[in-house]
């Protein structure tokens, strides 16, 4: 037996111009899980069209009709983080981001630079100065992004760990898609704090690059983590 949800991806929440952001999708079903889950995405997120989010006996599966969007599967998310860097490595960090000169989804939700403050994330990391294959940006959520507590929603907790894995692996403005997403959400965060996302590559074999990404509060705790798989396309 399932149980069914409607489900909307507001064109807001797009990654492409077309379809969604993958870690604000993934973000969906994460919140919408009893568990720790790793979600995998089948397909593009379409945008502004219903879909249904069902929870049955094996997961969670996010369908447009009769096609697989996503699915989520338990996962214990065990993954070991690196020391935080601080905000002003962060910031300085932040300044070499290459999504600046060339991006290949520049109204991207977590990581565009044609997105503005109130609209999207706005999170850009660059090469974090004395660790190789790692990224941080400084971030501070916005009120759209919380609850009636002032506290961000979960969601928006899984997109900004999403787009710093990609910029940690030596894609270099390449096309690649977020295939697996999965994420441990430590502690909240509340709109207007300041925070630093960073993110670091674990392994590539060809086109599969495996990386990790964390979120730190303004003391520097550790709010949340993730792994992720990115697939470069051919």
């Amino acid at each position: 037996m399932s149980v069914a949800n409607d489900v909307v991806i507001q064109a807001r929440f797009r990654g492409p111009p077309e379809s969604g952001n993958g870690g604000y999708v993934c973000g969906i079903l994460g919140a919408a899980a009893d568990e720790l889950v790793a979600v995998r995405l089948r397909r593009p997120p379409p945008l502004d069209v219903p879909l249904t989010l069902e929870r049955t006996g094996e997961g969670l599966v996010l369908r447009q009709g009769d096609d697989v969007v996503a699915t989520a599967r338990p996962d214990p998310v065990d993954i070991e983080v690196p020391a935080p860097p601080d905000h002003a490595e962060a910031i300085e960090a932040s300044l070499g981001y290459s999504g600046f000169a060339e991006h290949p989804f520049p109204g991207c939700f977590v990581c565009g630079p044609r997105r503005l403050a109130g609209d999207g994330l706005r999170i850009f990391p660059g090469p974090l100065a004395g660790r190789s294959s790692s990224v941080a940006a400084p971030w501070i959520p916005d009120g759209t992004l919380a609850g009636q507590d002032r506290r961000i929603r979960p969601e928006f907790l899984w997109a900004a760990l999403d787009c710093p894995g990609y910029f940690a692996t030596p894609l270099a403005g390449r096309l690649a898609l977020l295939g697996e997403l999965a994420v441990r959400i430590e502690d909240g965060v509340e709109a207007g704090e300041p925070c630093v996302v960073s993110g670091w590559l674990r392994h590539s074999d060809g086109r599969k690059h495996l990386v990790g990404t964390a979120l730190f509060g303004r003391d520097g705790r550790l709010v949340a983590r993730a792994a992720a798989t990115w697939i470069e396309l051919r």
